[in-house]
């Protein structure tokens, strides 16, 4: 048999839903993403976004998933397999892994923060009662230190070689099917609160309110 016909499939199409919305889901949906449309005319920001996501997405998904399915391998190895004769589609292959390492050192270095903040909040260095100013200074005493910068940072990458080492099935979907379980009951957690917060209505009006002065 082929050797690219014996690679690890999912185990379930949940797992598979899972995993494709770790991928696809980043911080900035949740950090970023309101801050944004507010600033951009609020429902009709998520109206337009809402619109490209289908226009645009839609064929991109479709075709990665037509491309992975039909060559059963890694991209470089996928579009080798399925380029006519004579074409140089598998150069594509190696562009996609390019953007694949250089997305990498991006997120290792935002996740290297994400877990040195709770480490400082296990520790007590977040204190309740901190105002902007306080926890800001946080963040740039990180930011200023290359040593915790590079330990945090090593230490994502070190837990993300473990998980892929213990292969698709009992990796990867596995703790994909724990984390974005959490990350779920997490944002619903948030939103509830956020509606309990002082000015939450304004911040609801200002979020999807449609405002055409500021589009």
């Amino acid at each position: 048999m082929d050797p690219q016909n014996q690679r690890e499939s999912f185990g379930s199409r949940l797992g598979f839903i899972l995993v494709s919305a770790g991928c696809a889901i980043g911080i900035g949906n949740v950090w970023r993403f309101p801050t944004v449309t507010g600033q951009y005319g609020g429902g009709i920001f998520v109206l337009f976004y809402l619109l490209f996501l289908v226009l645009m997405g839609l064929p991109v998904l479709t075709m990665e998933l037509a491309v992975g399915r039909a060559g059963r391998g890694a991209a470089r190895s996928a579009y080798k397999a399925l380029e006519p004769g004579g074409s140089k589609w598998h150069i594509h292959g190696w562009v996609a892994i390019f953007g694949c390492y250089m997305l990498m050192m991006y997120y290792t270095t935002v996740s290297g923060w994400m877990v040195t903040y709770f480490y400082k909040f296990v520790t007590g260095e977040f204190v309740p009662g901190m105002d902007a100013e306080q926890t800001g200074a946080v963040f740039e005493n990180l930011l200023a230190s290359p040593g915790q910068m590079a330990f945090w940072m090593i230490l994502t990458v070190a837990a993300g070689f473990f998980v892929c080492s213990r292969g698709l099935q009992n990796g990867l979907e596995k703790v994909s099917k724990y984390m974005m379980s959490a990350l779920l009951i997490l944002i619903l957690v948030l939103a509830v609160h956020s509606l309990t917060l002082s000015g939450a209505g304004e911040g609801i009006r200002f979020y999807l309110v449609p405002n055409l002065d500021t589009v």
